[in-house]
């Protein structure tokens, strides 16, 4: 075996390891370049053997994203199609409660980013969840995280399919849903094929455009209330509506607790800042930035919003199958007005599987690059784009058209969906976490030297942990989000299976004497850094 030729060295080799992680804390790591006569002769350092980033041939992904392209990023992964079209949802089983509900997720989410954020920093090596999971845990852990993640956005991407497909029915009611769903996973493959910079600059106009129409909502919406505008149904618009219909409890605490499993999607794609870090130009300061705006984003974009909405259009008034942001607009007695915030929320749901094509794709790179899934998603195209992962992400949104097959409503089919992608997500956020927990323990020197260290350190992870084991007890209480639960747990067991199965496969090739352990810490890696 390799190891048992090896294991001294490698014990000291891991050692050395340590004490350069701890003595290079106070500097951006830089990787060298390594020419392919280097890599054929299987020339290796302590850093490669233990987290398996030679590099081959040049290939590596580019930091092109600038500030303005994270911070708008950021804000597009706050705002998706969790909060246009499962807003209704969630108006219909919390009432104004929901305002509440919005307010806890995004406090315990905020300590959650900013775990994230200090465990990003503290190594620029970071190019993805699956190499925090894998460099503090074990490499099982990176496995798990890292098809899990990008099972989370595949999934999310084929909600935001049929959230697509319920938009065009605003205008072609009779639409075939195949048709919405297939155009759009073209149009975004093409958007994500060309440049990294071409995905900055798509998802940068996408979040302007539902930044300006959040805005414009809640301008609009306490504009009425001002005025006491009066609907076909003779309401009134009033701030009392948020508590004369049933008041701010009306379903009481049942109903309170019911919209978290909704309101918990809208969050999704939150950590998504976290996976730009990789192609970012100045990671050290766009990315605090960005995790520190969270809280405005959303008492504005949320709070503010659904508030407008409700003092507009009684809770008991939303229909939980409609965005009730074109309901709203359609209110104001400009004919274009709806029509032009449906196009604005169709845009967001295009924005949101945008975000989850370029997750994807990375994810699968990455994993690919550390022999965890198979070597043709390794490989970049001339526009350092890794092509092949890109166009099996995009392959498994059309899925959408088969659950759209089955019958049943948009809105059912979309709890579904989200329930499934909800719970991925959370297993992903508690991975993330316990590293942190791990970092803390194993490296409180880098904990004291960093400038972005998360509040109350240990405090802000038990809370966060606490939070999620609850969310999955309110998930396993409603008969529509029950079913996702138990295919996330079903999905959870299969990944971790494999994980252990691939770990056995490359020891074996290693005992062989084939390099390469594919990222299992049991010996030398031939594959290329991620970035540099």
């Amino acid at each position: 075996m390799w190891g048992s030729r090896f294991g001294h060295e490698r014990a000291r080799a891991v050692a050395l390891e340590s004490q350069a992680l701890r003595e290079s804390v106070q500097r951006p790591r830089k990787t060298s370049q390594v020419g392919r006569e280097q890599a054929e002769g299987t020339t290796m350092t302590v850093e490669n053997i233990e987290h398996g980033d030679h590099q081959q041939g040049g290939e590596k992904l580019q930091r092109t994203l600038k500030n303005r392209h994270i911070q708008l990023i950021a804000i597009g992964g706050a705002i998706g199609t969790g909060l246009f079209m499962g807003s209704g949802k969630t108006i219909s089983v919390a009432g104004p409660s929901i305002l509440l509900v919005y307010m806890i997720i995004g406090a315990v989410l905020f300590l959650f980013m900013r775990t994230l954020g200090e465990l990003l920093l503290s190594d620029h090596k970071y190019a993805t969840f699956a190499d925090i999971a894998r460099d503090l845990i074990g490499p099982w852990a990176g496995f798990v995280t890292g098809w899990t993640y990008w099972a989370c956005w595949v999934v999310t991407g084929v909600a935001d399919m049929i959230a697509i497909t319920g938009y065009t029915h605003f205008w072609w009611p009779n639409l075939s849903p195949w048709i919405p769903i297939t155009a759009t996973t073209l149009l975004l493959f093409a958007l994500n094929a060309m440049t990294v910079k071409a995905f900055g600059e798509t998802e940068f106009w996408f979040a302007l455009v539902k930044i300006v129409a959040i805005i414009a909502l809640v301008i609009v919406g306490f504009g009425m209330v001002a005025m006491g505008t009066v609907d076909e149904e003779g309401t009134v618009a009033a701030v009392s509506n948020l508590w004369s219909h049933g008041g701010f409890f009306p379903n009481g605490f049942t109903g309170f607790l019911g919209g978290f499993q909704i309101a918990l999607f809208a969050f999704i794609g939150i950590e998504m800042v976290g996976t730009t870090v990789a192609e970012t130009d100045d990671p050290d300061t766009t990315l605090p930035k960005a995790v520190n705006s969270i809280p405005v984003r959303i008492m504005l974009f949320y709070v503010a919003a659904l508030a407008a909405i409700m003092m507009v259009t009684p809770w008991d008034q939303v229909s939980p199958e409609k965005s009730p942001f074109v309901t709203m607009f359609s209110l104001t007695g400009l004919g274009a007005a709806a029509t032009i915030v449906n196009l604005v929320v169709l845009s967001s749901a295009a924005s949101s599987a945008n975000s989850g094509i370029y997750s994807t794709s990375r994810m699968l790179y990455g994993l690919a690059r550390q022999e965890q899934a198979p070597g043709i998603f390794a490989r970049l195209s001339s526009h350092h784009v890794p092509l092949n992962a890109l166009f099996l992400s995009c392959v498994c949104l059309l899925s959408g058209i088969v659950i759209m097959g089955m019958g049943g409503s948009i809105s059912a089919a979309f709890t579904l969906v989200t329930s499934v992608s909800a719970t991925l997500f959370m297993g992903v956020w508690v991975v993330i976490v316990v590293s942190y927990l791990v970092y803390l323990h194993k490296h409180p020197e880098l904990h004291e030297a960093s400038a972005f260290k998360a509040p109350g350190g240990a405090v802000s992870a038990w809370v966060v942990l606490a939070f999620m084991g609850c969310m999955g007890v309110i998930l396993a209480m409603w008969d529509d989000t029950r079913p996702g639960l138990v295919y996330s747990l079903i999905w959870i067991v299969f990944i971790v299976g494999a994980a252990f199965a691939n770990r056995h496969f490359l020891l074996r090739r290693a005992s062989r004497g084939v390099l390469g352990d594919g990222g299992t810490g049991e010996g030398p890696h031939q594959g290329p850094h991620l970035h540099e």
